[in-house]
């Protein structure tokens, strides 16, 4: 599983011209499910993003946590961080995980961090999507396991 965490002012996501979800500052978070991931591996990721210190402190440090600052997600499904480019010019998607099994997860992964977050969006599972963000930094960590 990986999670492409881009920390923002503010973040949007478009299904066919209409806003699906938005947030002001917190995390627009790309996730991307394979074939061998699990619950507690899900649980484990989720428990990184949301303890993750990269919001500045009172002395510019980056030390504070989404929590810490009562910051907004933006979970956004995206199969294609498991593209395999090793062979040709075009990606073989064979390692991301079948839409049903990626969907259930994705789905157990929003649902985990809306017990701990305030206010969290989506995309639309499947969706062809446009995301437009500001990225603040730029700040982006990838969590991967």
């Amino acid at each position: 599983m990986k999670f492409i965490v881009q920390r923002v002012k503010n973040a949007k996501v478009y299904v066919e011209g209409k806003t699906v979800g938005k947030i002001e500052k917190g995390y627009m978070v790309l996730i991307g499910i394979t074939h061998t991931d699990t619950k507690e591996i899900a649980d484990y990721l989720v428990k990184k993003l949301i303890n993750l210190r990269v919001f500045e402190d009172e002395n510019g440090k980056m030390n504070l946590s989404l929590k810490d600052i009562d910051g907004e997600l933006l979970l956004v499904s995206q199969f294609t961080l498991y593209a395999d480019t090793t062979s040709g010019n075009r990606p073989s998607f064979t390692d991301a995980a079948k839409p049903d099994v990626a969907n259930e997860l994705y789905e157990y992964i929003v649902n985990e961090c809306k017990k701990q977050v305030s206010k969290v969006e989506t995309g639309i599972f499947g969706a062809d999507m446009k995301v437009e963000l500001i990225n603040d930094g730029p700040v982006t960590i990838i969590l991967e396991k």
